[in-house]
């Protein structure tokens, strides 16, 4: 979104530091000309007010740590980095994080940060005298923003606070933990009420703008972690209504500049460079090599790397293993040749990553690459999943070979659901490495899957493992 190029008006009440505040603080009023009283008054207020929603979603601070959480805890990469850095990465790769933990402290405020600005937005946009199709769009566009960081947080802790009032006033902060159902209840409530005000696609300014295809496509996700395999399906179907979505023809532009504006993309958290404050994605520092001034962190693994066991047609690699990582001996960026002794694994994450050409290395935690967090391959493959557990395996095979043919890998032909079950399982891992989804789906899948994938490190807690609560929220939140 250029015009307002992810504004946030930080005077708002509210926001990261009312978690870690006593209640007496929240009575003060902030004194740089800005607050509840005198802004939220023109349709100027409106968008920048939802141009500080978005811009909680971004990778512009090390605090949006989702790849510690989606790769790093799963069986696709380890901490990574040097020896003495990122220790607490650490407890959360071998589970044995606890509530004091840095990461875990970090992106729960991070992510809850997301749900107050949205929640600001829908309070008090409804009350400012302004277009009334815009202001419903805005409204839709909070209520996204607010279902998809519930759908993280209760991912990552299960039972949650479930705030729907912003923090400006002390009752708000002491919210009771939700189950999880309830925090679904509100994902899909939030989601659909916003799909009639949002737009099929946009133009000029507004491109980058939460569409009707994201609210489908994350309601979808919602259904199928739940099991609504049916309903999962239906929200398939108006995705795919839409007639905007398709698979882009090569794997590896996805992840260059330019890529959300393909047809792939359904959801995608933007960046800008060369902003001052900095709007750029530091993914790009995080994950590459000491050579290039990166801190290495998340090194893939060696199992990660099994997984492309298939030839393609061709008897060629898969193009999607070195479009996602570096590996020893295959071009890497700037004109090198990547080396395995760059990482403890022999691998790095390429992905996220920009050469020195876009962004130069002196300010390589500038990039402007977009986070793709929902694309249409992504559909297809929850499609074929939820087909199969609703027993229609071979209509099952048509998704999922959709995915495999643009990888030029010959299709996948069986009418047994177990067998169908564990390609699908396998083609995600392939398909969405690091992507930050890899946890996620071990967890849903249960526990023989999670178990037989990470190991003597991880104990199955039911109904699934959640990670602890951050110590400074039980502190802070008195109706836990």
């Amino acid at each position: 979104i250029m015009k307002h190029k992810f504004i946030y008006i930080a005077t708002l009440l509210g926001g990261l530091i009312a978690f870690s505040s006593c209640d007496d603080f929240l009575t003060h009023e902030l004194e740089d000309g800005y607050n509840n009283d005198t802004f939220y008054k023109t349709e100027d207020d409106a968008l920048k007010s939802i141009s500080g929603a978005y811009n909680a979603l971004s990778f512009t601070s090390a605090q949006n740590r989702l790849w510690v959480f989606g790769d790093v805890a799963s069986d696709d990469a380890v901490k990574g980095g040097s020896d003495g850095d990122g220790s607490e990465i650490a407890g959360i790769d071998d589970f044995s994080a606890n509530s004091s933990n840095g990461m875990i402290s970090e992106y729960w405020q991070h992510t809850y940060e997301a749900v107050n600005r949205a929640n600001e937005v829908l309070k008090y946009v409804p009350g400012i005298s302004m277009d009334e199709t815009l202001k419903k769009r805005i409204l839709a566009e909070a209520k996204f923003i607010r279902a998809y960081s519930y759908f993280k947080l209760t991912n990552i802790w299960g039972r949650i606070p479930l705030r729907q009032e912003p923090i400006d006033k002390p009752s708000n902060l002491h919210v009771p933990l939700s189950d999880v159902s309830a925090v679904y209840a509100l994902i899909e409530k939030d989601l659909k009420e916003a799909v009639p005000s949002l737009n099929r696609s946009y133009t000029g300014e507004d491109v980058g703008r939460i569409t009707k295809g994201a609210a489908w496509g994350l309601l979808a996700k919602a259904y199928l972690y739940q099991k609504k395999y049916g309903d999962c399906l239906s929200a398939i179907d108006s995705l795919e209504n839409l007639n905007v979505y398709s698979l882009t023809e090569t794997y590896a532009d996805l992840f260059k500049m330019g890529a959300e504006d393909n047809a792939e993309v359904i959801f995608a958290v933007r960046h800008l460079s060369n902003q001052n404050p900095g709007l750029g994605n530091v993914l790009n520092v995080w994950l590459a090599p000491q050579q290039e001034s990166g801190y290495y962190f998340d090194a893939p693994t060696q199992s990660y790397v099994d997984s492309f066991d298939e030839k393609t047609i061709d008897n060629a690699d898969d193009p999607r293993l070195d479009a996602s990582i570096g590996r020893d001996g295959q071009p890497w960026m700037n004109g090198s040749t990547f080396s395995a002794s760059w990482s403890s694994t022999g691998y790095l994450v390429r992905k996220h990553q920009q050469p020195f050409s876009e962004v130069e290395q002196g300010r390589k935690a500038d990039g402007n690459l977009p986070y793709i967090y929902i694309r249409y391959a992504d559909i297809l493959l929850m499609k074929a999943e939820a087909l199969n557990e609703d027993n229609k395996t071979s209509l099952a095979q048509d998704e999922i070979n959709k995915v495999r043919n643009r990888a030029k890998l010959a299709d996948i032909n069986t009418s047994d659901q177990t067998t169908m079950r564990l390609a699908i399982q396998k083609e995600r891992r392939r398909e969405l490495g690091f992507e930050f989804h890899r946890f996620f789906d071990l967890m849903r899948w249960g526990k023989d899957v999670a178990e037989a994938a990470l190991g003597s490190k991880f104990t199955w807690q039911e109904p699934r493992f959640y990670f602890p609560l951050p110590q400074a929220e039980i502190d802070s939140n008195n109706a836990i």
